[in-house]
């Protein structure tokens, strides 16, 4: 019998314990209080709306960047106003034919620089000076002296040789050595002076010759052509003046055709520059060349 009773005194603890452990369980709402705080996570998720709002400016940005594109293109607009611009130095390309409308002047000296009149060839006598190619043995100088007003002419052969020293002054070229100087005048029909000596002209008109020291043709339009039948001498020195206006001073040199070469240049410049006749500007040069053959060749004493 006392075994049993110890078996009753067993189960008393057994039956009162479990209800003890029914107090830790409900220990485990309150651990549900923590997982109350996942409703505050998701206040953080409600701050994401929040974020759009700067999205929001985004559209505001867009503002400028539509003012740019504006604002390039008035600024495209300026460069192409420089494209007109850009023509002004095409326009300089007729001022360049200016240029080359200067090379006909080129070409009244021929290949081998001398001046070509009608086949008769001789260098200006300053330019030859300048170029040091004046012949100092023997040679011909042919200077005209034209009127401003009328045909009125007068033109100076002058032969030299044993030429000493060539200087230029401020009225032409001084040659030191002795020259024959020819005188040939050519007077038109209108000249109101006719019965006056040449001698005793005027000091543009004059030559140093009176009519019976001259050989006179007289052409078909009543042109007379004065030619001297003796030059005159210079000693120690003379002077070929500057020419100026149309006038020219010519060389030539003295080669085996040179009075071909007179003939050749009085007939033409007497036909075309003084508008005499071609016949009686042919006769004309034919008896100037003649004279200067005859009386200022380089022999004797004048060689």
């Amino acid at each position: 019998m006392a075994t049993i009773t110890k078996k009753s005194a067993a189960a008393k603890p057994a039956s009162t314990k479990k209800p003890a452990a029914k107090k830790t369980v409900a220990k485990k709402p309150a651990a549900k209080k923590p997982a109350a705080k996942k409703p505050a996570a998701k206040k953080t998720a409600v701050k994401k709306p929040a974020a759009k709002k700067p999205a929001a400016k985004k559209p505001a940005v867009k503002k400028p960047a539509v003012k740019k594109p504006a604002a390039k293109k008035p600024a495209a607009k300026k460069p192409a106003a420089k494209k007109p611009a850009a023509k002004k130095p095409a326009a300089k390309k007729p001022a360049a034919k200016k240029t080359a409308a200067k090379k006909p002047a080129a070409k009244h000296v021929s290949k081998d620089e001398a001046f070509d009149f009608g086949g008769a060839k001789a260098m200006d006598l300053f330019e030859a000076y300048v170029q040091e190619k004046l012949p100092k043995d023997q040679g011909y100088i042919i200077s005209s002296f034209f009127s401003e007003n009328s045909a009125y002419s007068i033109y100076e052969i002058v032969s030299y040789s044993g030429v000493k020293a060539i200087h230029l002054t401020e009225t032409g070229l001084l040659f030191q050595t002795n020259g024959k100087k020819l005188h040939v005048l050519v007077e038109p029909a209108t000249y109101p002076l006719k019965a006056t000596e040449p001698v005793s002209r005027n000091d543009r008109e004059r030559i140093p010759k009176r009519f019976n020291e001259l050989e006179t043709i007289i052409a078909k339009n009543q042109t007379r052509i004065m030619i001297a039948k003796e030059p005159i001498e210079s000693f120690a020195s003379f002077t070929v003046l500057k020419p100026t206006g149309i006038n020219f001073a010519l060389v030539f040199y003295n080669l085996p055709d040179i009075n071909e070469n007179l003939a050749t240049f009085f007939e033409k410049s007497l036909n075309m520059e003084l508008k005499i006749p071609q016949s009686d500007a042919r006769a004309a040069s034919r008896v100037i060349a003649g004279t200067v053959e005859k009386t200022m060749s380089f022999k004797g004493e004048f060689a």
